[in-house]
């Protein structure tokens, strides 16, 4: 019987390579790389220093990480303010770069792609005249992250949806 093959176990230094080549390719986050060496089996201290050394040479910025992703979800997602904001907080993002993040959102952009998701949304729901209909419609939107007062002024001007 062969015996089991044990994971080579990572040094701090290879750690530190392979996430600078992770952060050359595309945006991260601190919290992100903090879970990556946990389940490589890096040390909390040896993490630190990855982080801390990642942080001073500019590979890692959590600001920076938090425009991409706002950018990125709502353009390609299509997720409203609240779903973003929840997913940078699960991030452990800082609420002031969050806030940065968000002040990054075209406000027309964001409202026509608001208009598009309930235009697509209108077109799957039968009964959408109903206050029934309405309502899932309203339901479904909100889901997505999007301001209840944003998709009231929308649901309630048929014309720009239908």
């Amino acid at each position: 019987m062969d015996t089991p093959k044990r994971k080579k176990t990572m040094t701090p230094q290879d750690a530190l390579m392979r996430l600078e080549a992770l952060c050359a390719q595309s945006e991260q986050c601190t919290y992100d790389l903090r879970q990556k060496l946990y389940r490589w089996g890096i040390t909390s201290t040896d993490s630190k220093k990855i982080i801390a050394t990642l942080i001073k040479t500019r590979f890692v910025d959590d600001a920076r990480f938090a425009v991409a992703y706002c950018r990125d979800k709502y353009r390609f997602n299509r997720w409203g303010r609240l779903k973003i904001v929840y997913g940078l907080r699960a991030k452990q993002i800082q609420s002031s770069d969050i806030t940065l993040a968000l002040e990054t959102i075209d406000a027309e952009e964001y409202a026509e792609i608001l208009v598009s998701v309930v235009k697509s949304k209108a077109s799957t729901i039968k009964d959408v005249d109903t206050y029934e209909g309405r309502t899932r419609l309203f339901r479904s939107v909100a889901s997505r992250g999007y301001e209840p007062s944003l998709i009231a002024q929308i649901i309630k001007e048929p014309s720009r949806w239908t």
